[in-house]
């Protein structure tokens, strides 16, 4: 079995919360509120900057140059492909200046900084990995749901649905695995650790945004 099949397995959990989420039950049919998708795209906006440091970050500490350089196209794609949805949505709303970042996102983003710094490569992997799985997984259920005509975020949805995206995130995986292939079983241990907590935090991204959370 590979390592990203037990690795999903012990966040299924975590899976299956995040998608009976008020959050994102209401974005598949089109009710959530627009003042709430305007927070979760401010939040989303901090969060892939910092996102994309940490993919540079992981990066630089790879020793196969290819996977460096995937890695580093990933970065490229977190600052340019996905800003673009956001500035599209924030022309269409109206937003001007972004909102300060909040508790969950700060709390989230320098989770994963630190530990792209001072874990072992293979364990960052693992740490940014559910920002790609899940958010596919999560952009697939909402379209087995979704209410398609007149909803109002159906351009978010495409985007995680893509082709495009699903390829990015089968690489994510595969590269992941090839990491855990040369891992020591305690490494195995805090990569699986690692993908959970994230999780984690993705499930309270989405729950700030629905809160409306502030300090």
């Amino acid at each position: 079995m590979k390592w990203s099949d037990d690795a999903w397995q012990a966040a299924l959990p975590v899976y299956n919360k995040i998608i009976d989420m008020p959050f994102i039950k209401e974005l598949a049919d089109g009710t959530l509120d627009i003042e709430k998708f305007k927070y979760y795209l401010q939040q989303d906006a901090h969060y892939l900057e910092y996102f994309a440091r940490t993919l540079a970050i992981a990066a630089a500490k790879l020793p196969d140059v290819d996977a460096m350089l995937q890695y580093i196209r990933f970065a490229e794609g977190a600052v340019v492909v996905e800003r673009a949805l956001h500035d599209s949505y924030f022309k269409q709303y109206n937003v001007g200046e972004r909102a300060a970042i909040s508790p969950t996102c700060h709390h989230y983003i320098h989770y994963l900084q630190s530990t792209a710094y001072s874990a072992d490569v293979c364990v960052a992997l693992a740490a940014v990995l559910p920002c790609f799985w899940i958010y596919k997984a999560v952009g697939d259920h909402i379209v087995s749901i979704a209410k398609n005509i007149g909803n109002p975020y159906h351009d978010w949805i495409a985007t995680y649905t893509g082709e495009e995206f699903g390829l990015l995130v089968e690489k994510a995986i595969m590269l992941t695995n090839i990491a855990a292939c040369n891992a020591t079983a305690l490494q195995h241990e805090r990569m699986t650790e690692a993908f959970v907590y994230a999780a984690r935090l993705e499930y309270g991204f989405w729950d700030s945004a629905y809160r409306l959370e502030v300090w």
